[in-house]
């Protein structure tokens, strides 16, 4: 498979995400520079963590407004496989491409750590791989990781099953405590009505190799991969 992993000035987590797609999942990766206008023939793009323009104005503010973000959009809108991690979760927000708004932690602190998630459905293309009831561990490194969005939308999310992830502690129950920035609902990420674009806050690119301590993160990946695999089956059948 194709993927398109876009960088923009203050991009800090690109390489990771195409060390891991080439190197640990063997697909093709390829950067897409904040000036590009199009996708090519990527079969996904990855928006990935970083500081996207110095995080001027507020996160994601500004790169929403970028040429590759446009082609994303277009890309998206014709059914392509779009996720993004971190401040590319904040991105997609400001773009419109996903529900919600990321604000500044509770906290007001920026939050380096581990956290546990529950995936709350698995009948999407990022989370289809991930055993039921298995918890993931992946860390965080965020300031402005709080998600909210009013209580309508959130309804409409719950019964569309657009929660992915949720943040709960090692015994898997979503607390106060388990909550690294304050997030509404205990939300770590979502999805877009159409199911095809998500995004989330914690680093799965940061734990897809057990020489990292913990794997948990390739299941995201595997995820992906097994949904375009599906979807050219069903092209060429």
């Amino acid at each position: 498979m194709k993927f398109a992993v876009l960088q923009f000035p203050g991009s800090n987590c690109d390489q990771d995400c195409v060390h891991v797609l080439r190197n640990v999942m063997g697909h093709s990766a390829r950067l897409l520079w904040h000036k590009d206008t199009s996708v090519g023939d990527s079969d996904a793009a990855i928006v990935p963590g970083g500081f996207s323009y110095g995080d001027y104005l507020r996160t994601g503010a500004i790169a929403r407004f970028s040429p590759v973000m446009q082609a994303v959009q277009a890309f998206a809108a014709q059914g392509g496989l779009v996720l993004g991690i971190c401040n590319g979760f904040q991105i997609l927000c400001e773009a419109g491409l996903l529900p919600g708004a990321l604000i500044r932690n509770r906290s007001l602190q920026f939050r380096c750590e581990q956290v546990h998630l529950q995936t709350a459905t698995t009948d999407s293309a990022f989370t289809n791989r991930v055993p039921a009831g298995k918890l993931l561990r992946v860390p965080i490194a965020h300031g402005e990781g709080c998600y909210f969005a009013d209580p309508e939308t959130l309804a409409g999310m719950r019964s569309r099953g657009q929660v992915l992830w949720r943040y709960v502690d090692a015994q898997g129950a979503a607390t106060e405590a388990a909550n690294p920035n304050g997030s509404v609902d205990n939300i770590a990420g979502v999805c877009n009505e159409g199911r095809n674009v998500a995004g989330l806050m914690p680093h799965p690119e940061r734990a897809s190799e057990d020489v990292l301590g913990c794997s948990d993160g390739r299941l995201i990946f595997e995820s992906i991969i097994h949904s375009l695999q599906q979807r050219r089956s069903a092209v060429a059948a």
